[in-house]
C-alpha cells in the first residue's frame, strides 16, 4: 500500500474563515483509552503519531474536551507545544462523560464556558482557532447556545465557530447569531444521510468535516465489498478509497481520519495522493444506491 512520503498537502486546501489548512487533517479521538476514556495504552506512541502527522504536513488537528475526557488535549499539548506556525487545533465542547462510551449532552452556556476555559488551559492557548459545539442540546434553547459561542468570539477566546451533527435548519439558525465556518457530521461513501448539508456547505463556503469515514452506514457487507473491490484493483486499502472519495466529493471536504499508530497514520495521509477516475467514482456511487 502506498504510504510513508505522501504529504497531506496533496489533498489541497480549504478555508476556515481567514485560515487555510490542508484538507487531509487528523482526528485525535483515538489517542485515548478504550471507550474514549482515560489515557492510551501507549502514550509515547500517541505523541509520535501527532508529531509524525505534522511532519507529513497535517496542519489541522481535531479534538474535544470530552475525548478522555481531557486526555486528547493534554497529549496534543505535550507533543506539539510550542505549536508550529500555521497549525490549527480545533476542539469541541458540549458533552459530559460519565464513563467509558458514555456521552451526554450539556449545552448550558455556563457549562460551555467552563469547558472552553478548560480547553484553553490544557492546550496552552490564549485563543482557540476553531471551537465547535459538539451537539445542539435540545434541553437548552438553541439561541442561548449559539449566543454564548458569539460571546466567545467577541471576547477573543475563540477565533472561529463550528457545529457538529446538525441539519441545514440548525446551521441557518446559528448563522443568524454567529458566523459558522465548519460543520462536522457523520458522512462517508456508504452513509450519505447528510448529503443536503454537504451541498449547503459547498454553496456557502463552509468546511465540511466528515467523521466515521468508512462505517456506521448500516449498508451491510455487500456494499462494503464494492469499496473493497475498488481498493484491491487500485492496490490501496478500503479506508484509503473512502478518504479519496470524500476528498473528490467536494472541495469543502476536510477529512480527519484518526489513529493511535504511526503506520496507520502514514497510510491514511497517503490517501491524499489517491486519485479516483470518473468511472470509479460512479462505481462507488452505485455502492450507495
Amino acid at each position: 500500500m502506498p504510504q510513508t512520503t505522501t504529504p497531506a498537502s496533496a489533498a489541497g486546501t480549504v478555508s476556515l474563515g481567514d485560515l487555510t489548512v490542508n484538507r487531509m487533517g487528523f482526528g485525535a479521538m483515538r489517542i485515548t483509552g478504550k471507550g474514549i476514556w482515560g489515557p492510551p495504552s501507549d502514550r509515547a506512541e500517541a505523541v509520535r503519531v501527532l508529531r509524525r502527522a505534522v511532519e507529513l504536513g497535517v496542519n489541522f488537528i481535531d479534538t474535544a474536551d470530552s475525548y478522555g475526557p481531557n486526555v486528547s488535549e493534554e497529549i496534543i499539548a505535550e507533543a506539539l507545544r510550542p505549536y508550529p506556525e500555521g497549525l490549527v487545533i480545533a476542539t469541541k465542547g458540549g458533552l459530559e462523560r460519565p464513563g467509558p462510551d458514555n456521552w451526554q449532552m450539556n449545552g448550558r452556556p455556563e457549562y460551555l464556558r467552563g469547558q472552553l476555559h478548560g480547553s484553553l488551559k490544557r492546550l496552552g492557548l490564549e485563543r482557540i482557532d476553531l471551537w465547535q459545539l459538539h451537539r445542539v442540546d435540545p434541553k437548552v434553547p438553541a439561541d442561548e447556545q449559539y449566543g454564548v459561542l458569539a460571546e466567545f468570539v467577541r471576547e477573543g477566546l475563540v477565533r472561529h465557530v463550528g457545529l457538529s451533527e446538525v441539519g441545514v435548519k440548525e446551521i441557518e439558525a446559528a448563522r443568524k447569531v454567529v458566523p459558522v465556518v465548519s460543520v462536522q457530521n457523520r458522512y462517508n461513501v456508504l452513509d450519505r444521510e447528510w448529503e443536503e448539508v454537504v451541498t449547503y456547505c459547498e454553496r456557502n463556503a463552509i468546511a465540511f468535516i466528515p467523521w466515521y469515514p468508512l462505517g456506521g452506514s448500516g449498508r451491510g457487507q455487500a456494499k462494503l465489498a464494492q469499496v473493497e473491490g475498488v481498493a484491491k484493483r487500485l492496490g490501496v486499502s478500503a479506508l484509503q478509497v473512502a478518504l479519496a472519495w470524500l476528498l473528490a466529493r467536494s472541495p469543502q471536504m476536510l477529512v480527519i481520519p484518526g489513529t493511535s499508530r504511526t503506520p496507520h497514520l502514514e497510510e491514511n495521509v497517503a490517501a491524499a495522493g489517491v486519485r479516483l477516475d470518473e468511472a470509479t467514482l460512479g462505481e462507488l456511487d452505485e455502492a450507495n444506491a
